[in-house]
């Protein structure tokens, strides 16, 4: 089973944080806009019907030490993406670096449940396929929101691919184990962020463009690692 992300609605809170709160109109490269707002307005249901109800209920019965350790550790799984498209960016001593955070998380820190490397200083990067793209010089292409993954565009999306492939969860042989896993994970980045969503319920009367210029300004600032070209924030702003 491949790895799943959260629906849109979801994932799109970090940018959102990240952001400040803050999205400009846009003139967005969305020529798929009608299917994107009907494919967004799916997962959005699915999202209320199913995983936020889901989420409530573990937030409910699970001790925050538990669900924060399961959030450490499924973020330090998340490293061997990250180191790995360090190197192939040519981020030679963030990628020493995120080898040491990995290492240290991985045994004192028993398996990443404790962020051990975080308190000795060790910064957390956030680096994927995509953003590796975008860092060799691949044009974003057109924002497509797909079903359950959410927004993206069409480098991500290829991104994406190797992403699972190099998630360690994808390579566990039972099946049941591995759906465990994928459900855990999901459910508990959903729990993380329920206290946040307000932010997004209140951020726009267009919620859809929001999160689209939102997720957009996040992977341009990403590529760039927060330095992205003055002509690039052109194309999130009106003339």
């Amino acid at each position: 089973m491949q790895k799943i992300n959260l629906v849109s609605r979801i994932g799109i809170l970090v940018t959102i944080l990240l952001l400040g709160g803050c999205a400009t109109t846009s003139q967005s490269n969305d020529p798929l806009e009608g299917y994107n707002r009907a494919m967004y307005s799916f997962n959005d249901l699915a999202d209320r019907a199913v995983l936020k109800p889901v989420a409530k209920a573990y937030d409910a019965v699970t001790p925050d030490p538990i669900s924060r350790g399961i959030s450490n550790f499924f973020s330090n799984l998340n490293e061997i993406t990250v180191i790995l498209n360090d190197l192939l960016q040519f981020k030679f001593s963030q990628a020493a670096d995120d080898t040491g955070r990995f290492l240290l998380n991985s045994t004192v820190g028993f398996a990443g449940i404790f962020d051990v490397a975080g308190y000795a200083g060790h910064q957390s990067h956030d680096e994927d396929f995509g953003q590796t793209l975008g860092a060799w010089g691949v044009e974003p292409g057109a924002y497509v929101v797909l079903p359950f993954f959410g927004p993206r565009n069409v480098r991500d999306s290829f991104g994406l691919v190797a992403d699972i492939y190099t998630d360690p969860v994808t390579y566990i042989k039972d099946n049941g184990d591995r759906n465990a896993f994928v459900a855990t994970r999901i459910i508990d980045n959903r729990a993380t962020l329920l206290s946040a969503e307000k932010v997004l319920d209140e951020a726009s009367l267009d919620e859809y463009a929001f999160v689209r210029d939102a997720y957009l300004q996040r992977r341009q600032n990403l590529v760039y690692d927060g330095n992205p070209p003055e002509e690039d924030f052109d194309v999130f702003s009106d003339e």
